[in-house]
């Protein structure tokens, strides 16, 4: 289970997110909306214990995030949580298998997942391929791969369709729908889509005042 408690972020004297709670059900799959600027990746980022807040707590199984050292959360976010970025943070160094598989080897796993998680996204044959190959679609699907590969416990999407077209969307958010429930797996994903938002049990709306369905 997540828990947010009173969660409040400021940036540059801006407060982002004030006193924000929401508790979030193991298995759930909730898309958050918004208007730009109101804070939708902040709490992405605060929820993977990526940044701090300035007040309030992320609890994980009840346990607070602040209460882990470096380590810790790092070992938590490696085995527990995927992250799909918008930025992707493809290595340009690696080849598409050894960006995928990077979860797995980093949990002492051997890897063999990786081309099948390419091939899932629409990327099969190309895992010796490098980054600079690919379109901002295409390293799009490689992020989204590399979330899901160590089958995590909870996933974290920020705008995931956000530079694929209607169709590769759709058959993404169908992977991403499929993944979470045969794992039971919670997801929490911001999205601007109401087609991509359509995807998840719930729809939250993040303004000023909060989190409320939408």
């Amino acid at each position: 289970m997540l828990e947010l408690d009173q969660l409040t972020k400021i940036y540059g004297g801006r407060r982002v997110l004030s006193q924000l709670s929401h508790v979030f059900q193991p298995g759930e799959f909730v898309a958050i909306m918004g208007e730009s600027g109101v804070g939708k990746s902040t709490l992405l980022n605060l929820i993977a214990g990526l940044d701090a807040p300035d007040s309030g707590r992320v609890l994980v199984d009840g346990v607070p995030m602040s209460a882990l050292d470096d380590d810790a959360a790092t070992r938590l976010r490696r085995t527990r949580m995927g992250f799909i970025f918008q930025a992707f943070h493809v290595l340009p160094h690696l080849t598409l298998r050894q960006n995928v598989a990077l979860p797995l080897l980093l949990n002492g796993d051997a890897g063999t997942r990786a081309d099948a998680m390419l091939a899932a996204v629409g990327l099969q044959g190309r895992g010796g391929d490098f980054p600079r190959q690919l379109s901002g679609g295409e390293l799009q699907r490689v992020a989204i791969a590399r979330a899901l590969v160590h089958r995590p416990a909870l996933l974290l999407a920020d705008e995931p369709t956000g530079n694929l077209d209607p169709d590769t969307a759709d058959g993404i958010l169908q992977l991403l729908r499929a993944e979470t429930r045969q794992h039971g797996a919670g997801a929490i994903m911001v999205t601007h889509s109401h087609a991509a938002a359509a995807m998840a049990d719930k729809v939250l709306l993040l303004t000023n005042s909060g989190l409320k369905l939408a």
